[in-house]
């Protein structure tokens, strides 16, 4: 059987799409894929990483779209392409990337999104636009009450639940209006009903992995959640999930921003480029959820739906007792233990957030790994 036979079998669909429900997404021809990217021109492309490359294109009707174009078949990439696109295909929420479509043709293997002007938040908070400024604090309360509500509605509301796996900075994508798009769900599980985690191979980006995932290959999604506090934390601090200190040292981020929580030094923790101009009880707010959901114990971490609350400021009674919880009050040993060390043996992980054109070079559709 074919991709497509598969495919349209799996979501209960005929070969033209349709479905009850009518979807918004259709197969694209590589002839077309091919015309739109100017036969994959180098010029073309946004980014590259060890799954293949992501090129700008442009339709017919002149709608601009992104293109994941996988560089080698075999059968696991096949099988990893088609749960992206399968999971692509469930969602439809305004905080995740949409799915255009696919291409199966032949090798061929080809996932087509919008295409997203501003870029990822990585970009922004570390890339070619960093110097520019262009998130203010109200940019990024929106980005991250955007990308929390996003994670949300694949943890509680799709159908099984969904566990991204792959919560990071350059997987937060900005649309015209700077709303943020989670995307790549490449590593992206389905969550059986009754069930509290599935053990897997650890996959995903150093300094985002919770301990438990890192260590034990336990995916659940309490390990969104602390991907997420990292990401909030980049958010409101500029600084990146490691930093190295020195040639042979590094700092995480949640090792330096804790001891300044204790002591409510938080202008200290604030990003420089917002030169101080942001409201001080949103920001503390931010930091606090953020720390709360890296916690080295899962069972400690909120839920998606309550940091999507906590974040727009609900859930009062909630945060006051967030506040005054023991982590922020006393040193504790080990308070953030990544598991880095076990996570670095396994074959499938990435062991660094790594500079690419993606990144670093004049757009960027999804992020590509």
């Amino acid at each position: 059987m074919d991709f497509c036979s598969r495919f349209c079998c799996v979501k209960g669909l005929d070969r033209k799409g349709e479905k009850k429900k009518k979807s918004t997404w259709r197969i694209f021809s590589l002839k077309e894929l091919h015309a739109a990217t100017n036969n994959f021109n180098y010029d073309n492309k946004l980014g590259e990483g060890g799954f293949g490359s992501v090129y700008w294109g442009q339709l017919w009707d002149g709608s601009q779209i992104a293109i994941k174009r996988l560089k080698v078949w075999s059968n696991k990439a096949d099988m990893e392409f088609a749960v992206e696109v399968e999971i692509l295909a469930r969602v439809r929420h305004k905080n995740l990337l949409s799915l255009r479509g696919y291409c199966a043709e032949g090798q061929e293997r080809l996932i087509v999104y919008d295409y997203m002007p501003n870029l990822s938040l990585l970009s922004h908070l570390h890339g070619q636009h960093s110097a520019e400024c262009l998130l203010d604090w109200n940019r990024r309360m929106n980005i991250a009450i955007g990308s929390a509500e996003g994670i949300a509605y694949l943890h509680h509301h799709a159908t099984p639940h969904i566990i991204h796996r792959d919560i990071k900075a350059s997987n937060v994508l900005l649309d015209s209006n700077f709303q943020a798009q989670v995307a790549d769900f490449g590593f992206a599980k389905l969550i059986p009903d009754g069930a509290t985690h599935v053990t897997t191979r650890v996959k995903g980006t150093l300094g985002y992995l919770a301990p438990e995932y890192a260590m034990l290959g336990k995916a659940s999604e309490s390990c969104d959640v602390y991907s997420f506090g990292i990401l909030l934390l980049e958010l409101a601090s500029g600084k990146k999930p490691i930093e190295k200190i020195s040639a042979t040292m590094k700092l995480k981020v949640t090792e330096w921003a804790l001891p300044l929580v204790r002591e409510r030094k938080f202008s200290e923790l604030a990003d420089p480029k917002l030169n101080g101009k942001y409201e001080e009880e949103e920001f503390k707010r931010v930091v606090f959820i953020a720390l709360v959901c890296a916690d080295s114990q899962p069972e400690k971490r909120p839920t998606m739906l309550e940091v999507a609350e906590l974040l727009k400021g609900d859930l009062k009674e909630k945060f006051a007792a967030l506040e005054i919880d023991e982590l922020f009050k006393s040193p504790q040993t080990a308070d953030y233990d990544d598991g880095m060390s076990i996570a670095e043996d396994s074959s499938d992980f990435i062991s660094e957030e790594k500079e690419s054109k993606q990144e670093t070079g004049k757009s960027c559709a999804l992020a590509p790994k």
